[in-house]
């Protein structure tokens, strides 16, 4: 058992990519709430190490890398590995750290705490999972928000309420909806709304559209992303770290998803919040435009001659 007034130090690990780290926000503010005297320390991917910054819950932020290679000198009373990492399990193990929580995976049996890991049935949302691993260390939290906070975080602003953002990239292509599908979306609602679309996202692949969209796509960083998301009225796009990051600040999200693998459903990895949509189906390719603009439009409602989104 885990005495609490006795966790002076807290490692907390999450070392993938941003959408994903974005969903273990709950989790943090549960361990903060719990254990408020403790020093929590976050270790996170170089890529992901500013936007871990904007959080107020944790105490410091590091990164994993660096931090791995002299992990015993800090003196961890409790580490928390919320991603199943073969590396984090041994080092914490070899570090002496007397309470070791994580899932029951990659070497799991160096772990004092662990948890049964079944996310791949995606049958409960990323958030929920999280916040059953923290429970282990007996973190609780009625507060189940993402949100952050980027109003310290300098970015030009655009004219709000008539920009729409479409983020038209994947990381895995079994989940990328066709490009040119995105393409006609983009010039469609130029044309049918008379509203500003804007394309974000870190790609290696082009997206060329025949109207006036504003190209944003590799230039920001992760913290002017989620300004510039601010922004917006709506955010368009697959399955990917954008989708949580629009919605943690607080943007509608049309989020697009196929339903036919467990592990990358919607009710596991959809936007989390209120006021977000989602079209899912067996094959992305069944998606049609004609179905996401109208989606678009019954968000979108004119009053007195101005347009706005509900």
């Amino acid at each position: 058992m885990i005495k609490k007034e006795k966790i002076k130090k807290i490692l907390v690990i999450r070392n993938d990519r941003f959408g994903e780290f974005l969903l273990n926000i709950p989790a943090l503010l549960a361990l903060r709430e719990t254990y408020p005297q403790a020093r929590i320390v976050l270790a996170v991917s170089g890529i992901v190490n500013e936007l871990a910054g904007l959080l107020d819950c944790v105490d410091e932020v590091v990164i994993w890398d660096e931090i791995k290679k002299e992990l015993k000198k800090h003196k961890f009373d409790l580490s928390v590995s919320l991603n199943p990492l073969k590396e984090a399990n041994l080092k914490c193990f070899f570090a002496g750290i007397p309470f070791r929580l994580g899932y029951d995976r990659k070497w799991g049996y160096l772990l004092t705490h662990k948890l049964k890991d079944t996310k791949h049935l995606g049958n409960r949302h990323e958030v929920d999972c999280n916040l059953e691993l923290v429970r282990l260390a007996g973190a609780e939290t009625k507060n189940k928000s993402i949100s952050i906070n980027v109003d310290k975080v300098y970015f030009p602003q655009f004219l709000k309420n008539k920009l729409i953002a479409i983020h038209p990239f994947t990381s895995d292509p079994i989940k990328q909806w066709p490009l040119e599908r995105f393409k006609e979306l983009a010039m469609r609602i130029e044309k049918e709304l008379n509203l500003n679309v804007i394309i974000i996202g870190l790609s290696l692949a082009e997206f060329i559209t025949d109207g006036n969209a504003i190209d944003m796509t590799n230039k920001t960083s992760l913290p002017e992303l989620a300004a510039l998301l601010k922004c917006c009225a709506l955010l368009i796009s697959g399955d990917s770290g954008p989708v949580h990051l629009a919605a943690a600040v607080g943007v509608p999200v049309i989020a697009l998803f196929r339903s036919d693998i467990p592990g990358k459903c919607a009710l596991r990895w959809g936007p989390w919040g209120e006021g977000h949509s989602v079209i899912e189906k067996i094959n992305l390719r069944d998606i049609r435009v004609d179905e996401v603009m109208g989606l678009v439009k019954e968000k979108y409602v004119l009053e007195k001659g101005i347009g706005r989104f509900r």
